[in-house]
């Protein structure tokens, strides 16, 4: 059987076709031409040339040299990895439907699956810190602030579903809140008694002052309003929690998601059943909350390791 062309040429022309037919980035082109030129040298240096020499056992004997490393390259996270096999795996389909090859041998080469990212949570009393940071604010705006964030941590809200809270939303008979997740899934979560007090306090002593600023009515509309009496943006939302963060020295260790996490992570140290929390956050699937799970793992091994005589040699 013949070898076909070289695995050189057959490069060449996929970079081509994913330039000129794809359309394809410059960024993108340079980061495929890197991980095909390391594919080349790793054939080559088998004694592999011709792309119908390439075997399956090739490609994921390379994708394990990417992870390994050597004397020339540091060896690759999953992330980094799982890119170059792409990039390896659209090669040998090009050369497919270009009938270069009669098989694809990298087809049943899977990219390794990049290791989840625990969520980032920070102590209760970190937490209380920012609160408290987002309060001192004078006025109806250190009010809002304040409700805002208890409203947050003490719901597992995400930001787009606390500024889309209307005033009729909260039930403080209740104590629940009605929150709109992806898809326009409603659901109906608890709301603690410091969140119920703060917005309690920011409906009577700020909100109708914010209000007066705009069109919206203080008794319907929606319930977090901005200086000019709209209602609060995502963006506007983030800042907040931003400028209270840096007050609570808290700078660089808070994001978007960071009192949601939070909120998760607090409750199954508590004790709280996996589903609950599930249920609570509008997760469609158990498998997202159980990320959580890691977290309260790896808080117990630090545990554990401090504290036991027989922990550490």
């Amino acid at each position: 059987m013949s070898a076909g062309p070289d695995v050189d040429r057959v490069v060449t022309g996929y970079l081509d076709h994913l330039t000129v037919e794809r359309g394809l980035a410059a960024n993108t082109i340079a980061s495929y031409r890197r991980d095909l030129r390391r594919y080349c040298e790793y054939l080559a240096a088998a004694g592999v040339r011709g792309v119908r020499e390439v075997a399956e056992s090739d490609v994921a004997g390379f994708l394990a040299a990417l992870r390994r490393g050597d004397d020339d390259h540091p060896p690759l996270s999953a992330t980094s990895a799982a890119r170059a096999v792409v990039a390896v795996r659209g090669l040998h389909r090009f050369a497919l439907l270009d009938g270069l090859v009669p098989d694809d041998v990298a087809h049943e080469v899977r990219p390794p699956t990049p290791a989840r990212r625990l969520p980032k949570a920070v102590p209760v009393e970190s937490v209380v810190a920012l609160i408290e940071a987002a309060g001192s604010l004078e006025g109806p705006r250190g009010l809002r602030d304040r409700a805002l964030l208890e409203v947050l941590y003490g719901t597992g809200a995400r930001i787009s579903e606390a500024v889309g809270l209307a005033v009729d939303d909260l039930d403080r008979g209740q104590s629940t809140v009605r929150l709109a997740g992806k898809g326009g899934k409603e659901r109906v979560v608890p709301v603690g008694s410091y969140a119920l007090r703060a917005v309690e306090e920011y409906l009577v002593r700020a909100r109708p002052a914010l209000a007066a600023n705009g069109r919206a009515g203080v008794r319907g509309g929606a319930l977090f309003l901005n200086v000019r009496g709209g209602p609060l943006s995502r963006q506007s939302a983030w800042s907040i929690l931003r400028t209270a963060a840096e007050r609570a020295g808290l700078d660089g260790e808070i994001s978007p998601h960071t009192l949601r996490h939070c909120f998760a992570t607090h409750l199954l140290d508590g004790g709280a059943d996996v589903r609950v929390v599930q249920e609570l956050l509008g997760h469609a699937s158990v498998t997202t909350t159980q990320v959580y799970t890691l977290v309260t793992v790896e808080r117990l091994r630090e545990v554990y390791a401090t504290s036991h005589p027989r922990a550490l040699t």
